[in-house]
């Protein structure tokens, strides 16, 4: 008797990727939808450790892809989302239609092909896209329903699967050579050597000194302006511009003639022209101009926030993402800078509201992107809806930091429509002759902008200052009405020196600019690349600017030398578009992989390439020369200076060593500062005595944190070792042979830091023990409790079980006693704003709530703090390493955490359904 037929029951499970766009979607569908989030991806590629036995051996086993068949993925469902998916079934099981709704790129589609394949629905399945999450973008999916985009699928795994073969086969070079733990990758590898390129362009560079002269010049009306020295005697006056990184005037400006003014001959040159008579030789006017920036795509957005609002990439993304599954604005990860017909509609009627018709102009305006091939969603980011809201309607709905993402997005939305900012610019040339006969002409410019245009809502910053050219200054400058002839009073010349200065470094507005430029990654990989070489340490920040540390200056060495076409920037660009020709359907995701990994004809491979590396000189690979006989060493501990030792050094001599201060950038590494290290350094380590009670020898060293003493804890002898062993029981496995034996585990020394007087060329032996006997036992309490005294990071403190009590000085560590312990204990612990510590750090203001940032400590460590939001200070970074830029990241990064307002009056929220719940929980 064949099946029962199941009976229809009207439900559509439409199935997203988070719980929050699952309820802002569920309120635009109509009855008989159900709406449920897979809260991101569903599965992935295991860790070949967690692969099954018999596949281990297998070709799968090394990357959980099986590298001679097609390059098929092994798949696994994550531990944590395997209850997710039962639930995901649960709901599919007397659904009538399922609705995959992730987003409209090619992870999206992947998200949705997974879900495909692991649920196995046996009903009609239906892909739906939108780029807004409203009722009219929700609708619009409706639709266009279709089937899944496969080329987009494949593009993704692609991906993926490239990201694994690179990874997982570059990366254990790193670790033999460099250091454990470090990562390579397609993108983030890149990104680093631009970081490290840029830092090697600032250590080679030389600064060169020049003097220009500038002053105040009335015109018989009784206005004023400055001008600069423009030529002297017809030749143009060297400015910053004309010379090279090395110092030396470029070629083209000595061959032009070019006057290079030092100190002398500008100060010459200023004596001799007072009392100077000045005429101005031409005025000249045009047409001032100004068109307004494209719509924000996802880099130029990372870009204006880093600029505007002083975020990080990834906090960007993440409060972006927020405002999207809200409804607030249309899909974050895009290259396009189009809008839609409705958008440009909504765009140009608020701009007639707002400002007046005269903004609008006569068509509206059409942006092309730099990218054809742009892989994304089809639309620029912008204010939801087909009428946009404008900032203020908006505001009592969102968070602080909400509020100023959506506003930036709006602005520069409306910008991108209205008509032209127009002025006209002014040069006027003046010249008067000094009394050595010599002719010095000087130059202004000023412009005046007549309509503001664009520039009444928006205008885009940028990352560098005010040029040596003076570019900049003539923005809104009105100059005198003058005309060629006129005298003019010359007063006030003064000459100023200059000194060119390096490349500016990248800061994560400008790499994601430069990544974007060279067409290397895509949207939604910016913000993780950037994470990614600052979670592994490759990346600090200083301020705003990318510093690279010196591991990833040994990491890019080996890169560059050994695996140059993986690290260049060409073929990692054609690598992106190779993958846009995977999406549009015009090449085989098998056979792409294939070339890649096994390589074509007289083109090598990956495989090859890493099988046929031949030796690699690791020393070398770690070692930079910072001086003619001072070499920096990356460590396993960090980087170090050693000195060349003499020709003439009795063998086994150990060369001289110092540490590099961890807060000195590479750059700032010169060899006067290498030899200045290397003077103050100990010479090795300083020999103290031996402890009377253990007989170990005790050293006062150098060390990454500062100087500090400890003992010298002998190694076993291969004798002592062998005894040792013999020792142990033998233990055996199942199959009968024995299990080898364990090595001791080493015994940790006892270390203490010097106090901030004790200087470890100085520091004596009785000191040392003193501060090695630390922490001391004071005593106990009434209740019996042990009380100790100890030094910690900011200073001196007594512990009496969970509660700390700071000392006034070092030396009250030895001093103090267990009655003035126990009356320091009997004072209340001072909480509360009225008797609160001093802060341990100052940050400034947050640009978002405008309070103070402060760092404190608290119950549970340290934390910064702007009296609203806590955060605590990421394990690994210490309070010293912590700048303003990431104390405000940090908080930004707190906030976006936290839920949207709402609208108080949002009826909808009442009836929120019982069976979202669960989704909700596992956000």
């Amino acid at each position: 008797m064949p099946a029962k037929a199941k009976e229809p029951t009207g439900k559509k499970l439409v199935i997203v990727e988070s719980p929050a766009k699952s309820k802002s979607i569920a309120k635009y569908l109509g009855e008989g939808f159900v709406v449920d989030a897979s809260v991101g991806h569903i599965r992935d590629l295991p860790q070949p450790s967690e692969l099954p036995a018999e596949l281990k051996k297998s070709p799968v086993g090394k990357f959980a892809v099986d590298v001679d068949h097609g390059f098929e993925p092994y798949y696994v469902v994550y531990p944590d989302k395997k209850k997710r998916v039962a639930d995901l079934k649960r709901e599919l099981k007397d659904a009538d239609e399922l609705y995959l709704a992730t987003d409209a790129d090619r992870e999206g589609e992947a998200i949705s092909w997974h879900l495909l394949e692991v649920l196995k629905p046996k009903v009609p399945v239906h892909r739906m896209t939108f780029t807004e999450i409203t009722k009219e973008g929700v609708q619009r999916g409706l639709n266009n329903l279709r089937e899944l985009d496969m080329d987009l699928v494949d593009a993704q795994e692609t991906r993926r699967i490239l990201d694994r073969l690179y990874g997982y086969e570059i990366s254990p070079v790193l670790w033999r050579k460099v250091g454990r733990g470090l990562s390579a990758g397609r993108v983030q590898s890149v990104a680093t050597r631009l970081v490290v390129e840029r830092e090697r362009e600032r250590m080679a560079f030389r600064s060169a000194s020049y003097w220009d002269l500038s002053g105040e010049f009335v015109a018989g009306s009784g206005e004023s302006f400055r001008a600069r020295l423009n030529t002297l005697n017809g030749s143009r006056v060297a400015s910053g511009r004309d010379f090279d990184d090395r110092g030396a005037l470029r070629p083209a400006a000595a061959k032009a003639g070019a006057v290079h003014l030092d100190e002398a001959a500008a100060t010459s040159l200023v004596a001799s022209l007072e009392g100077a008579a000045f005429n101005v030789t031409s005025v000249e006017s045009k047409p001032y101009t100004r068109r307004p920036a494209a719509p924000f795509t996802t880099s130029t957005l990372q870009q204006e926030a880093s600029r505007k609002l002083r975020w990080s990439a990834r906090v960007a993304m993440q409060v972006a993402q927020r405002l999207y599954e809200n409804g607030y604005i249309t899909y974050m990860r895009t290259d396009s800078v189009h809008l839609s017909d409705e958008a440009v509609t909504a765009a140009r009627k608020q701009i007639t509201e707002l400002y007046g018709a005269e903004y609008v102009p006569g068509s509206p305006r059409v942006y092309k992107g730099r990218n054809d091939s742009a892989q994304e969603a089809h639309e620029a980011i912008r204010p939801a809806g087909d009428a946009f809201r404008t900032p203020a309607q908006v505001r009592s709905q969102l968070g602080a930091d909400e509020y100023r993402l959506y506003e930036l997005i709006w602005k520069r939305t409306v910008a991108s429509q209205m008509a032209d900012a127009k002025g006209s610019t002014a040069t006027v040339r003046l010249a008067g002759t000094a009394g050595d006969g010599r002719v010095a002409e000087f130059v202004a410019s000023g412009t005046v902008i007549t309509f503001r245009g664009f520039l009444a809502a928006y205008e885009e910053s940028t990352d560098s200052a005010e040029t040596e050219t003076g570019k900049g200054d003539d923005e809104e400058r009105r100059l005198p009405q003058l005309v060629e002839g006129a005298p003019l009073t010359g007063r006030d010349i003064e000459a100023a020196g200059h000194e060119t200065t390096p490349p500016p470094r990248y800061t994560e507005a400008s790499i994601v600019a430069e990544l974007e430029k060279r067409e290397i990654g895509r949207p939604s990989t910016y913000a993780p690349t950037i994470s990614t070489i600052m979670d592994r340490g490759y990346v600090t920040k200083r301020g705003g600017a990318l510093v690279p540390s010196w591991i990833a200056f040994s990491v890019i060495r080996l890169l560059e030398e050994h695996f140059g076409q993986y690290v260049d920037y060409d073929f990692t660009a054609r690598l992106e578009d190779d993958l846009d020709e995977i999406a549009a359907g015009r090449r085989s995701r098998q056979a792409w992989l294939q070339n890649f990994y096994f390589g074509e004809g007289d083109a090598e491979g990956l495989k090859a390439t890493v099988e046929d590396l031949g030796e690699i000189d690791a020393r070398a690979i770690n070692s930079i020369s910072v001086a003619d006989d001072i070499t920096l060493r990356v460590g396993k501990f960090g980087p170090y200076l050693e000195e060349a030792l003499p020709s003439d050094a009795p063998e086994g001599t150990e060369p001289k060593r110092a540490n590099v201060p961890e807060d000195l950038a590479p750059d700032e590494l010169t060899a006067a500062k290498a030899r200045e290290l290397m003077d103050a350094a100990v010479p090795g380590d300083r020999e103290l005595g031996k402890d009377p009670v253990n007989g170990r020898t005790i050293v006062a060293k150098e060390g990454r944190f500062g100087p500090y003493v400890t003992e010298v804890i002998p190694e076993m002898t291969e004798e002592q070792l062998q005894a040792y062993l013999d020792a142990l029981p033998t233990e055996y496995y199942k199959n009968g042979n024995p299990k080898p034996k364990k090595k001791p585990a080493k015994e940790k020394p006892r270390t203490a830091s010097l106090f901030k007087g004790m200087d470890p060329n100085t520091v004596t032996f009785e000191e040392a023990l003193r501060l090695l006997s630390l922490p001391r036992v004071v005593g106990t309490d009434a209740d019996g409790t042990e009380i100790t005294a100890a030094n910690g990071r900011f200073g001196p403190y007594l512990k009496k079980g969970g509660d700390y009590r700071s000392l006034t000085s070092e030396d009250e560590l030895f001093t103090v006693t267990e009655e003035q312990a126990r009356a320091i204990y009997a004072q209340p612990k001072q909480r509360g704003r009225g008797n609160a510590k001093p802060p341990l750090a100052e940050f400034g203001e947050d640009p978002t709530t405008g309070k103070p940032i402060v760092a404190k400590e608290g119950r549970f460590g340290e934390y910064i703090t702007d009296g609203t939001t806590n955060v605590t200070i990421p394990r690994g970074t210490s309070l010293e390493e912590l700048t303003t830029e990431k104390a405000i990241e940090l908080l930004a990064e707190k906030r976006a955490k936290a839920p949207a307002k709402k609208p108080a009056a949002r009826a909808t929220t009442a009836k929120k359904a019982p069976a979202k719940k669960p989704a909700t929980k596992k956000k």
